[in-house]
């Protein structure tokens, strides 16, 4: 069999790759990467810094090739088939990559260079390459007697299957859901826009009527704006109930056995709890600092959420006679709320922001940053038509990277927003070889009479993955494991989260935000709306963050053994933070992919806590004018282009000049009295 991914190969070749060609390439990586690895342990030469760190750095480099492109697919692009075969490839890789941490003899070589660290001589990115190498082999097993690993092992096997499971299931609880309207009353409140797409989405299906999902782009603009309050709550308990529903997509036992897994294999690893081992990695570095973090934010926060869900309640009782706010109904009247205090809804912004204006935007932003340029392309091959790619270089021309777009919901790709890359950059053979990085987003569909019109959260969304995408792209390491995001996850969100403030400040909105029709700038006004209702119920959003944060910590930072009811046990981590009378249908763990299917497990806080260095560092920016190449140079330098090669605290201090503060993020929240 001609297997297109056993060849080699630059861009993905997506147009010849059929699903049956996964699992031999995989299993050919897997052996390919094992025989390098093998080289590298019978080297006769005594153990040295580039004969074992670094020549165990490049390994694996068609598998890794592989695994991205067949996982990405996964999240954007599945069928049965390719779920199918993620269930058999998932225990091959874990046994593939116990294989390499528990190898006795490849962790003697490693011990024997980071025994010499002191005297080799080492730069700052080989120094942290090799502290990263050792601790990975010494915090997953390497040190263990033999009946621990092979129970390592098991533990890993079934972990990457349940995870899988988990994922299966909550998107074919999305996929499962319709909610088919045949009257148009029904429809009342909801923008001409979400109407149009609702009547489309019936029609492709070829159903009468208006047809209501449990996508994004279909479910919110439903639960902010329609006045039928039972359509309403009868949506809401779909999307709160996934994976909580009894039957055979539930997640409840999936959700148990995953926490308890990840315990033993903790402390078979010799630490308190699962969150004891994540964080030992992580700038918090303890449970108890995560939890001081969360805590304290939470002191400030909660007065102010309380006060302004009192708010929201009486405007709701004044307006509609409702006694008693519940989940369904704080989008609404919160949208209402806002309406009436800034004049400002979605619906008045939507029109300036088309989707490609605001790729425009976000390049243009980019090019001023950074002085990046972007061409679109149409000879890269890609997964679906689509996707959109770009060339990107410097100012001199010189390839910098491969970026790829995905921007609209299908039935076979999941809910939300990420980042992910094709290909690592790296430093090899003396070429700097360029990373291929890609964002996958799901935004409102163009109509037959609009074009793609974004919210002004899906404008935030696109600036934020794009930030992700600089931190891929502007990558300049030597070693692929050190390389863009493979930094500290709680570091990570620090170049995302930092470009979102560029879409409240009027100089960068006065770029991009012109109307689709008339290509007019959006007012000045609009502009001063926007950043004036930037912080409107920023207590409840605040609090809410912190209650994911503290039910991700709530699940592992303890002992899960005695945990039976997976409802009850969340109910009780939620008192601290809940506002809404609790839905007894409804459950947020068993949906809760972040922690139990993507890789924020004991993570979720990452952020609030990047959110803390982002504040600081827009600050620096507002204070020197907010493209200011001199302060985007440093940005550049100390932050996007050296990935992990450094703490990132010390990475920070070299770009600011001083640790971060959070006094800028709690008065960007109005949270500072």
């Amino acid at each position: 069999m001609k297997n297109p991914l056993l060849h080699p190969f630059d861009t993905a070749p997506f147009s010849k790759i059929k699903s049956e060609h996964f699992l031999p390439a995989i299993k050919n990586g897997i052996s390919i990467a094992k025989k390098e690895v093998d080289s590298i342990v019978t080297n006769p030469e005594p153990p040295s810094f580039s004969n074992t760190i670094e020549a165990l750095d490049y390994c694996g480099e068609l598998l890794d090739r592989v695994t991205s492109i067949f996982f990405n697919l996964n999240s954007a692009e599945t069928n049965d088939k390719i779920q199918e075969i993620a269930q058999q490839a998932s225990p091959l890789l874990s046994e593939y990559s116990n294989d390499i941490a528990l190898n006795l003899d490849l962790f003697k070589r490693i011990e024997s260079v980071y025994k010499q660290k002191d005297v080799l001589n080492l730069n700052a990115e080989q120094s942290r390459l090799l502290e990263k190498r050792y601790k990975s082999f010494s915090r997953n097993g390497a040190n263990l007697p033999d009946d621990k690993k092979e129970k390592l092992r098991e533990i890993d096997k079934e972990l990457s299957t349940l995870s899988l499971q988990f994922g299966e299931n909550i998107l074919a609880e999305t996929n499962k859901f319709e909610m088919l309207l045949t009257e148009e009353s029904d429809l009342s409140g909801l923008p001409e826009g979400a109407k149009e797409a609702a009547k489309a989405m019936a029609e492709a299906k070829n159903k009468k009527g208006w047809l209501i999902t449990l996508d994004y782009p279909s479910y919110i603009p439903f639960i902010t704006y329609a006045d039928n309050r039972e359509l309403r709550k009868k949506l809401a308990l779909a999307f709160g109930s996934k994976g909580f529903n009894k039957d055979s997509l539930d997640n409840q036992e999936v959700v148990l056995k995953i926490v308890n897994l990840r315990h033993q294999r903790a402390t078979l690893l010799g630490y308190a709890s699962h969150a004891d081992y994540i964080l030992e990695e992580r700038m918090a570095e303890t449970p108890n600092t995560v939890f001081s973090f969360l805590n304290e934010i939470l002191e400030k926060a909660k007065p102010t959420a309380e006060n302004e869900f009192k708010q929201l309640e009486s405007f709701a009782k004044e307006l509609d006679s409702i006694d008693a706010l519940q989940k369904w109904d704080g989008a609404y009247y919160s949208e209402k709320l806002k309406q009436k205090l800034f004049d400002l809804d979605d619906e008045k912004l939507k029109p300036y922001f088309k989707l490609e204006n605001v790729i425009d935007g976000v390049f243009i932003v980019a090019n001023k940053l950074f002085g990046l340029q972007f061409e679109e392309t149409k000879n890269v091959d890609s997964y679906h038509e689509e996707v959109k790619t770009y060339n990107v270089t410097n100012q001199k021309g010189d390839p910098i990277a491969l970026f790829y777009a995905d921007f609209h919901p299908r039935p076979g790709k999941r809910n939300g927003a990420w980042m992910t890359s094709y290909k690592p950059q790296m430093r090899k053979n003396g070429d700097n070889i360029r990373p291929h990085i890609s964002i996958v987003c799901n935004f409102t569909k163009p109509t037959p009479s609009k074009p793609s019109l974004l919210t002004f959260n899906e404008v935030t969304t696109l600036f934020h993955e794009f930030g992700h995408a600089l931190h891929g792209m502007l990558a300049d390491t030597t070693y692929p494991g050190l390389s863009g995001t493979s930094v500290y996850w709680d570091f990570v969100e620090l170049p995302s989260q930092v470009l979102e403030n560029w879409c409240y400040e009027q100089e960068a909105l006065e770029l991009f935000a012109k109307h689709y029709e008339t290509g007019e700038v959006i007012p000045m006004e609009l502009v001063e709306k926007i950043k004036k209702s930037s912080t409107f119920m920023e207590g409840m959003t605040t609090l809410r963050q912190l209650s994911f944060g503290l039910l991700d910590m709530a699940w592992h930072s303890k002992d899960p053994s005695t945990i039976k009811n997976v409802k009850e046990y969340e109910k009780k981590t939620f008192s601290t933070t809940s506002l809404y009378p609790d839905v007894e249908e409804n459950c947020m763990s068993t949906a809760f992919s972040h922690i139990f299917q993507g890789g924020y497990s004991a993570g979720y806080y990452s952020y609030k806590w990047a959110e803390v260095l982002d504040a600081d560092a827009f600050e620096y920016f507002k204070e020197n004018g907010i493209f200011n190449k001199e302060i985007a140079t440093k940005f550049k330098d100390h932050i996007l282009s050296k990935g992990g090669t450094e703490n990132p605290m010390i990475l920070y201090k070299r770009f600011r000049g001083q640790e971060p503060k959070p006094e800028a993020l709690l008065k960007r929240a109005g949270l500072l009295k």
